[in-house]
Formats: C-alpha cells, structure tokens, sequence
C-alpha cells in the first residue's frame, strides 16, 4: 500500500461527482502514466520508481487515485471498472498532451486496454504510444473470481450486495460487489481482439498467487501477432516490487518510449 505520507502537492479534479487526487511531473514527452491496481494506490513502490525515472530522464509523468483510494474521495464500495476507467480517462484528458505509455498494474492493465479502446473509438488513439502491463488482470472478476465463487460468496452478492476475504496486502478485508461483477462484464476484453495500435510489453511473476501466468498468455493471444512482449519472471511474485524487477519494469518502460520517440 501506502509508502509515503499525503503531501500538499497533490491536485484534485471532479469526475462525475468524485474528488480525484492526481500527482504530475512536467517533462518532455513522451509520457508516462501510472494506472494502479484495486485497492493500491499512487504512493506504491512501482510508482514512486517511476516518479524517480521521470524526475532522472526529465520525462513527464502523471498518477491518480482512483475513488475509495490513497488521496481520492468517495467510497471504494462504489467503485467499478467503469467508473475507474472514466476517472483514468478525465486525467489523462486534462494532465498530459501528446503521445503517452500507459503503465497499468494487475487491474490497472484492465483499465489501461479499456482507455485504448476508448480513445481509439474517440478518435484519440494516437495518443496512446505504448502500453506496459504488470501482472496484468484484464476481466479479472469473469476470468479469475466467478468461477471460484463459493456458495456462501454467491449468497452474500445476492443478498448483500457484496462480499469480503481477507487481504494479504492489508489488514483490511477487500471487498466485492454484485455491482463490480456486473459491470465487469460489461468492460470485457478478453472476448475478441484488442487492436492497441500500439506495442505492448507484459511483465508477469510464475509465482503470482493472485494472477496465474496463464492469464497474460490468454490475453497475448487476444492482442496482434506483432508488437506484444510478454517477459515471464520465474520467481515473480504478483507486487512485482523487488529491485529487480523494478528494474525490468524501468528497462521496458525506456524501450516503449525509446520507440515510441523514434530513437529506435
């Protein structure tokens, strides 16, 4: 979670009643833009690594809470993939110009394939110039939690509205909603072919308990023949927040961009 405490640089906008906390570097494009994963937020290790990056290479760099999260107003409890997209999309709209990579962890990758198909259909796909996915967890809740439902799960989301289990990342339970599955089924992506127009790098753990490696295959079968990376890290776990693989993930961020600027 949380390895920084709140600061004053923090600015905030209004998305559909929501107050969103964003934190930006200014700094020659292209960009990158850091979409965490469900109930992470942007003071994280991988974050804040890539703050540094752009603080060193004097690249701008943007990061948000989505609502219910780190700085953010609203309550998690709310919270979907479609309205985490539409916040991800208003600060990517008002705090960057030109080309960006889009950085997405676990649930992030999800909302980072979703900004694609958006813009593109927007006609904003340009905009778009890399996208580097960790541990990505794209239809996570039809791919990885709807089939191990237990009965008692199944019970509480028809008749609470939600469940819990405990969290091995904090001592708060995470919580899922009926409304969260539902409207997961409405941002799917992994049910045709998702035409990024862009080149895409995975970095997926074999040891991830939360995400199986078998996901990133499934969704490398789903994005074109060309331009997709996937590096499998043996002993990866899902954080991805050891010295090592930060500095993978920095080595594939400065390729995407590299690329993305033409210098390859």
């Amino acid at each position: 979670m949380s390895t920084e405490p709140i600061s004053a640089d923090a600015e905030f906008i209004a998305v559909e009643g929501d107050r969103i906390a964003v934190r930006r570097r200014t700094g020659r494009g292209p960009g990158a833009v850091w979409l965490g994963g469900y109930r992470s937020d942007m003071a994280g290790t991988k974050a804040q690594a890539l703050d540094g990056w752009a603080e060193r290479e004097g690249r701008a760099f943007v990061r948000h809470d989505y609502s219910g999260h780190g700085e953010s107003g609203g309550r998690f409890s709310d919270g979907t993939i479609s309205r985490w997209l539409a916040q991800s999309l208003a600060v990517f709209r008002q705090f960057t110009t030109g080309p960006q990579v889009l950085v997405g962890s676990s649930m992030g990758g999800w909302i980072a394939l979703r900004m694609v198909q958006e813009l593109a259909r927007a006609g904003e796909g340009g905009r778009v110039a890399g996208l580097l996915l960790l541990a990505p967890a794209p239809d996570f809740t039809v791919e990885l939690m709807e089939p191990e439902l237990t009965a008692a799960q199944r019970r509480d989301l028809e008749e609470k509205g939600y469940f819990e289990e405990p969290s091995q990342y904090a001592p708060e339970p995470n919580v899922y909603t009926s409304a969260l599955f539902e409207d997961g089924r409405r941002n799917r992506v992994l049910d045709g072919l998702i035409d990024t127009h862009c080149p895409v790098h995975i970095l997926q753990g074999m040891e991830d308990p939360d995400v199986p490696h078998a996901l990133a295959l499934k969704l490398v079968q789903h994005l074109p023949a060309d331009d997709v990376t996937l590096s499998l890290i043996r002993d990866g776990d899902h954080r991805l927040s050891r010295p090592q693989d930060i500095a993978m993930m920095l080595a594939a961020l400065d390729g995407l961009v590299a690329r993305a600027a033409g210098d390859i």
